[in-house]
């Protein structure tokens, strides 16, 4: 008997060994299960290995008495994408970060150039904006069109050519497709929909800037009716961009009228960020005249993100043809505060931080959404924000990229992608004139198994981050 107990003893301790980190005495929220206790969560191999109502013991133990452990925040629309913007997501709880609005039009060269160099989880979209940008030939300085890709029509031969960009885009693990329709103006609905047909020859889903913004006519509503359409007459899974910046005082109609179509099975889902500004290129056709009606506002509600001068008549057309990013100050508060607290809106910052430059929602949308919509305002509750930040992101791709039904969630085998965080001070701290302040209150953050973020401090040399990517045919 003495004999049974000693090795029982001894595989007790072994088994504890085989934990690389633990988290013990954390608030564990689960958004998918609804759990939210103390619990102690073990980790190995990169996976959650156990969540345990009795404390454990493992290579790494922490104490985290007083925080909250959550699945890692899933960004679907993050255009930062090296390690500047890196950092300051790992900061802000953000364990995967997928550019999929404007997306690549070399799929394989962009997954190649990341590879053995993610901070945090990354992946991309073939995009129908590059495609088109480089078979109409434009010269444009950014990443959307200035010239011929924005301004004129395709010829069939030319639709055809922008159709095999998707289709290979598609085959190299492009994770659905990228459609930035309103810098996109001459493309025709059936240039659009022929995009969609391929989409739908994959199974995979559609991430779109709408073609139209605000109350103008065509007004915002006409636009999110085109891709809703265009989402049923191929069958494929579609996300909107950004509703509040596309939709401005047009937002509410927006909102009840995709979740009208999601109670009647279409799989349309949207997004929001929690500022009530936006930003864009200048010279970008989103600037062309007309655009201060169509954005209810005058010159001097944009800022030069280089810096943060407001525009000014003088200004405006010689920072155009210059060509930069630019900040418009037009999202209602109502509007920004109505589609945060919405159910089923995700939240997706947006952003881009350039040499410390740029809008703070690349640094603190998910510690904003936090601390000041959940802790301050009490806007919605603390595990409606999280399955917003995580599990809803997820839902969002697993059907087409199935290793997602792993992320955003927590129970034994799941991926091991965690942020523990103080929930009575996380914070944002980026502003407009300091876009690249760091969030406050994210203590831990684990991505794949390794600590990336610990005692609130980044580990800038680790490299766990790998590759999201649909299947590759």
């Amino acid at each position: 008997m003495a004999a049974l107990r000693v090795l029982f003893l001894l595989a007790g301790a072994l088994s504890a060994q085989t934990l690389d980190l633990v988290f013990n005495q954390a608030r564990v929220m689960d958004p998918l299960s609804g759990l939210d206790a103390i619990r102690h969560v073990g980790v190995r191999g990169g996976r959650i290995a156990v969540i345990s109502k009795t404390p454990l013991e493992g290579r790494r133990v922490i104490d985290a008495s007083g925080l909250v452990l959550a699945p890692g925040f899933i960004d679907l629309h993050a255009h930062g994408q090296d390690l500047e913007n890196q950092r300051l997501q790992a900061m802000d709880g953000v364990t995967t970060a997928l550019e999929l609005e404007v997306g690549s039009g070399d799929v394989e060269t962009w997954y190649r150039e990341r590879e053995g160099k993610r901070l945090i989880h990354s992946g991309v979209s073939a995009g129908h904006v590059p495609a088109r940008m480089r078979v109409l030939k434009d010269g444009g300085t950014g990443f959307v069109p200035s010239g011929e890709g924005a301004r004129r029509a395709a010829t069939e031969e030319e639709i055809t050519a922008m159709k095999r960009s998707i289709e290979r885009g598609l085959q190299q693990g492009g994770v659905g497709v990228g459609f930035g329709i309103q810098y996109t103006p001459a493309a025709s609905r059936w240039e659009i929909l022929e995009m969609f047909r391929v989409a739908a020859r994959f199974g995979a889903p559609a991430f779109v800037h709408i073609r139209h913004m605000g109350q103008t006519t065509p007004d915002a509503l006409t636009a999110v009716e085109e891709v809703i359409a265009a989402a049923a007459i191929t069958g494929i899974g579609l996300h909107i961009v950004h509703i509040t910046s596309s939709g401005l005082g047009q937002a509410p109609q927006l909102l009840q009228t995709i979740g009208e179509a999601r109670a009647r099975g279409l799989p349309v889902t949207t997004e929001c960020y929690p500022y009530n500004a936006a930003m864009t290129e200048l010279q970008s056709v989103m600037f062309d005249p007309g655009w201060q009606k169509v954005l209810g506002i005058d010159v001097g509600s944009l800022e030069w993100a280089a810096t943060g001068e407001r525009l000014t008549a003088e200004s405006f057309p010689r920072l155009r043809k210059q060509g930069g990013m630019v900040i418009m100050h037009m999202i209602p508060d109502n509007v920004m505060r109505l589609a945060v607290a919405s159910p089923g809106v995700l939240i997706a910052s947006d952003g881009v931080i350039q040499g410390g430059k740029g809008h703070p929602r690349g640094a603190g949308t998910f510690a904003r959404v936090l601390g000041r919509f959940v802790r301050e305002q009490k806007a919605l509750s603390l595990m409606d924000a999280l399955a917003k930040m995580s599990l809803l992101p997820a839902q969002r791709l697993e059907q087409y990229v199935p290793e997602m039904a792993n992320k955003g969630r927590l129970h034994a085998g799941a991926d091991a992608d965690l942020v523990v965080f103080d929930a009575a001070r996380i914070e944002d701290r980026a502003t407009f004139a300091q876009p690249d302040l760091a969030s406050a209150g994210v203590r831990y953050l684990v991505v794949g198994g390794a600590l990336v973020v610990e005692e609130s401090r980044l580990n800038g040399e680790a490299r766990p981050g790998r590759a999201v990517r649909a299947r590759i045919q």
